[in-house]
């Protein structure tokens, strides 16, 4: 599954209302105005029992939530299922690791990031 087949199935499943962040490279995907929700959405092609997010993301997308009175929701898809997490409820425990610099456009140099596993235990199944 692609970011774009994850956007197409929340509007048809969970949010009918949803928009695609105005900027390509924004620390969220997507945004739901009657649920408040934004989204950063995230595809993986194997099924991990916990699933990154980055530190530089999350606190963006925390900052911008707390400013606008939105909930930040992650939600990641692999080939088990679909996951949700919003972010306010899950206890994140952040760790340095070394990781490619971009994933979608080819950069294997490795760079350290500052990284969370979130387990698919915690999530909303969608």
């Amino acid at each position: 599954m692609k970011e774009k087949d994850l956007f197409e199935y929340l509007v048809s499943c969970c949010y009918d209302d949803l928009v695609m962040a105005k900027k390509k490279l924004s620390r969220w995907d997507c945004y739901s105005p009657a649920s408040s929700h934004r989204i950063e959405l995230k595809c993986r092609s194997k099924h991990y029992d916990t699933l990154l997010i980055e530190k530089k993301k999350y606190d963006a997308m925390i900052a911008k939530c707390n400013d606008n009175l939105d909930v930040p929701m992650y939600i990641n898809s692999t080939p088990l299922g679909i996951y949700r997490f919003n972010l306010y409820l899950v206890t994140l425990k952040w760790e340095i690791q070394y990781h490619n610099k971009t994933t979608q456009f080819g950069n294997t140099n490795k760079i350290p990031k500052e990284v969370a596993m979130i387990n698919v235990n915690e999530a909303e199944i969608l």
